[in-house]
C-alpha cells in the first residue's frame, strides 16, 4: 500500500513537470518572433526526446549508480533485487528524468532564432548524458565526494531541496556560453551598438507558457520529497509566496511590462526552490521578490550594456536567480529568521560556487567545441527567412502564406 501511494505521488509530479515542458515551449514560442515559433515548439519536445534516451542509457547511472538493464522482474522490486516494489524506483526515474530535460529547455530560450537544430541535439546529449549528472550525483546523488567535504568543513551539507542551483542556476549558467559564443541576433544591436527593440509576438502565448509553468512548478517542489511519507505543505506554501513576490516585483522594477510580470513570478519560483522546505514563509516572499527585481535589473543589463542577446533571459531568470535561491537558502532557512535550519550559509556558499563554476566552464567547453567542428549558428540567409522555414519547412501560419 504504502509504495503505491509513492508511485501515485510521484508519477503525478512527473507528469506535473512534464507539462512544464508545454510552458517552456510556449513561453519562448510567444516571445520569439512569429518566424521562429514552430522551431521553438519543435525544440522543446525533441529535446525532450534526446534526454530520455540519454538519461536512461548514461545519465541516471552517473548520478545514482542504478541501471536499468536488467530483467522487468527485477525493475519492479522482484527477484531479490536493489529496486523497490512496485515500480517506485522506475517513477523516481521519471520524475527526475524531467529536471534533467529542463536544462536544454532552459538553454532553448537564450539561443533562440538564430541557432542550428542537430548541433543543438548534441549539445543536449552531452549535457543531459554526461554533464548534468555529474552535478546531480555530487548534490542529489551523494556520490563523488562533494557533500562529505563541504560537510567536514562546514558542518553541514550543501542545501538544495528542489534545484534552484542543480537544476536553475546550472542551466542558466551553461545557457551563457552558449549565448555568448553564438553572438547576438542580426539587427539586434546598430553599428554603434544601441539596442533595437524586438518586441514579443505572442503575449498570450507568453502569458500561457508563465502559467503552465507555474502551475507545475508545485509538482517540481512539492514532489521533491519523492515520498508521500515526507511531502510538506510548508514547500507548497513557500512556492506560492516566492511566485507572487517575484512577480509583485516585477511589477514596480519592470514598470507594468508584461513580459518582466509574467517571468517575474517565475523567477520567485527558480529563487524558492532551494529552501522552500526550510524556510518561514515570509522569508520566501522575500526571497520572492528580490529575484524579481533581479532578473528585471539582469535582463535590462545584458541586452542594454553589456550586450548579451539572451533572448528569454534565461541567464538572468533561471542562471541568476537560481544562484540567488541557493544563497537565500542558507539565510532564511536559519532558525534566527524563523526557518527550520540545519543549513549553513558558508555550505551554500561553496555549493553554490562551485555549481556555477562547473556550469560556466562547461557551456563554453561543449558550445565552444560544437562551434568549431559543426557550426552552432544559421547562415545569414536562413536566420533572416527565420527558423521555421529554413529548419522545419513550414511557417506557423500557413494559412497567412498561401493568402499571400
Amino acid at each position: 500500500m504504502h509504495a503505491g501511494l509513492d508511485v501515485f505521488f510521484l508519477l503525478i509530479g512527473a507528469a506535473m513537470v512534464l507539462a512544464m515542458h508545454a510552458g517552456f515551449a510556449f513561453l519562448e514560442a510567444g516571445t520569439v518572433r512569429r518566424k521562429n515559433q514552430v522551431n521553438a515548439l519543435v525544440k522543446i519536445i525533441t529535446d525532450l526526446g534526446v534526454s530520455t534516451v540519454v538519461y536512461f542509457a548514461v545519465g541516471y547511472t552517473i548520478a545514482y549508480g542504478t541501471t536499468f538493464f536488467v530483467s522487468a522482474t527485477e525493475l519492479t522490486g522482484g527477484a531479490g533485487g536493489a529496486f523497490k516494489a512496485q515500480g517506485v524506483d522506475l517513477v523516481k526515474f521519471f520524475f527526475l528524468l524531467m529536471f534533467a530535460a529542463a536544462i536544454p529547455a532552459i538553454i532553448s530560450g537564450g539561443i533562440a532564432e538564430r541557432a542550428k537544430f542537430w548541433p543543438q541535439l548534441m549539445a543536449t546529449a552531452i549535457i543531459v548524458g554526461l554533464i548534468y549528472p555529474l552535478m546531480e550525483g555530487m548534490v542529489w546523488g551523494g556520490r563523488f565526494g562533494l557533500q562529505d567535504g563541504i560537510e567536514a568543513l562546514t558542518g553541514a551539507k550543501f542545501h538544495d531541496f528542489a534545484g534552484s542551483v542543480v537544476v536553475h542556476a546550472f542551466g542558466g549558467w551553461l545557457a551563457l556560453g552558449a549565448v555568448i559564443l553564438l553572438g547576438a541576433r542580426r539587427g539586434r544591436y546598430t553599428k554603434a551598438g544601441q539596442l533595437i527593440a524586438i518586441p514579443p509576438s505572442n503575449i498570450p502565448f507568453l502569458a500561457l507558457g508563465s502559467w503552465i509553468l507555474c502551475v507545475g512548478w508545485f509538482g517540481f517542489n512539492v514532489m521533491s520529497s519523492q515520498s508521500v511519507e515526507t511531502a510538506s505543505g510548508l514547500v507548497a506554501m513557500n512556492s506560492l509566496l516566492a511566485m507572487v513576490g517575484g512577480l509583485l516585483a516585477a511589477v514596480v522594477a519592470g514598470r507594468n511590462d508584461p513580459g518582466f510580470i509574467h517571468n517575474g513570478a517565475l523567477a520567485g519560483l527558480v529563487a524558492v526552490c532551494a529552501g522552500s522546505d526550510v524556510m518561514h514563509p515570509l522569508g520566501a516572499l522575500v526571497t520572492g521578490g528580490l529575484a524579481g527585481g533581479l532578473f528585471v535589473w539582469g535582463f535590462n543589463r545584458c541586452q542594454i550594456r553589456w550586450k548579451i542577446d539572451d533572448v528569454l533571459g534565461v541567464w538572468p531568470l533561471h542562471g541568476l536567480c537560481g544562484t540567488l535561491g541557493g544563497l537565500a537558502a542558507g539565510v532564511f532557512g536559519q532558525q534566527a529568521l524563523g526557518g527550520i535550519g540545519g543549513v549553513s550559509l558558508t555550505a551554500q556558499i561553496l555549493g553554490t560556487a562551485g555549481g556555477v563554476a562547473f556550469a560556466a566552464v562547461s557551456g563554453f567547453v561543449v558550445y565552444g567545441l560544437l562551434k568549431r567542428t559543426v557550426g552552432i549558428r544559421l547562415d545569414a540567409e536562413d536566420e533572416h527567412r527565420g527558423a521555421d522555414l529554413s529548419i522545419h519547412q513550414v511557417p506557423a501560419y500557413p494559412e497567412e502564406e498561401l493568402i499571400r
